[in-house]
């Protein structure tokens, strides 16, 4: 059997909870989900039609506590013969890991990509090198955890699966692992704008002259219906917020639509975006990295190329330019 620990936001699972049970559906006939917080029975409800055959709950443990879920975790492993546990990467989750392997004599597999099944082995998927080679990993222990990569995995629009039953659970959690506790918790404000939602992202990067090269984004972003991004130095800078930031340390997107502009393509921002469908590419050197995942890419300045592409997307809608 397989155990999920699924992430979430607010009552809601992540699309990465979501897309790991159906990744553990295909891989085993038995799969298992744990869900912690006090909302936990909420989300529990709706994980079966997302393919748990069982989703333990325990709403008395904190979420974003990785030491005590490990108790809870290492019960369940124990009473239902786990043969793998299933994450994706967080704060907590890192933390989690660590104390299951240490509790379990398990094996840990990070920054994974995907899973397979090979010859009756378990197999992992992952990129090693700075992301420039594919490389396989395995498991010598009879435990296997793997944490897999902040939105690598897509969820699924569709799973055959039941409707699930739901168990509560409790375990005895160590001195040392109750007490930290959690003081404050700090909403990330998105200014109305959510990235990991968008369809189209207009990016722009360091190829920037300055702030106001963003009216040029913002133009060819309402001119295509989508919406704008960042790379880090942008936000090092102080020319856009945060919530605007695309990368490793920022906002993980997967739009139909891509346009980076001045961007070079590091990987520390590549990770943030290689998963959408349509990778277009403006940028002035033509060395620049982005070149060499983009779909379609102009070299050139975008300051002029931007306001040309604006002007030729109005014409295409039948809008006057303004």
């Amino acid at each position: 059997m397989a155990l999920v620990v699924v992430d979430h936001r607010g009552d809601e699972p992540t699309a990465g909870a979501l897309a790991l049970l159906a990744l553990a559906r295909r891989l085993s006939s038995s799969v298992a989900a744990v869900v912690f917080g006090p909302e936990a029975d909420a989300i529990a409800a709706g994980l079966g039609a997302a393919g748990a055959d069982v989703t333990f709950v325990s709403t008395t443990v904190d979420a974003d506590l990785g030491q005590p879920q490990a108790a809870v975790v290492e019960s369940i492993v124990r009473t239902h013969a786990i043969a793998a546990v299933l994450l994706e990467h967080s704060v907590a989750a890192a933390e989690l890991a660590a104390a299951l392997a240490v509790r379990l004599d398990a094996g840990v597999d990070w920054d994974l990509q995907d899973l397979t099944v090979e010859d009756g082995r378990l197999i992992g998927h992952r990129l090693a090198l700075n992301d420039t080679t594919a490389v396989t990993v395995g498991w010598t222990s009879d435990i296997r955890i793997a944490i897999f990569r902040l939105g690598v995995l897509e969820a699924p629009s569709t799973v055959d699966a039941g409707e699930g039953r739901v168990e509560r659970v409790e375990a005895a959690i160590p001195p040392y692992a109750a007490a930290p506790t959690v003081v404050e918790r700090r909403p990330t404000v998105r200014e109305g704008v959510d990235l990991a939602r968008a369809d189209i992202i207009v990016a722009g990067g360091r190829g920037m002259h300055g702030p106001e090269t963003l009216q040029l984004l913002e133009a060819l972003a309402d001119a295509l219906g989508g919406t704008v991004g960042v790379s880090m130095p942008i936000v090092d800078r102080g020319w856009a917020p945060r919530s605007r930031q695309v990368g490793q340390t920022g906002n993980r997107v997967r739009p139909q639509l891509y346009l980076a502009c001045g961007i070079s393509g590091q990987l520390a921002h590549r990770v943030g975006m290689e998963k959408s469908r349509l990778i277009v590419a403006i940028n002035a050197d033509p060395t620049a990295p982005i070149f060499g995942i983009c779909d379609a890419g102009v070299v050139g300045d975008l300051h002029a190329i931007v306001p040309e592409l604006t002007r030729l997307v109005q014409e295409a809608k039948g809008a006057a330019p303004g």
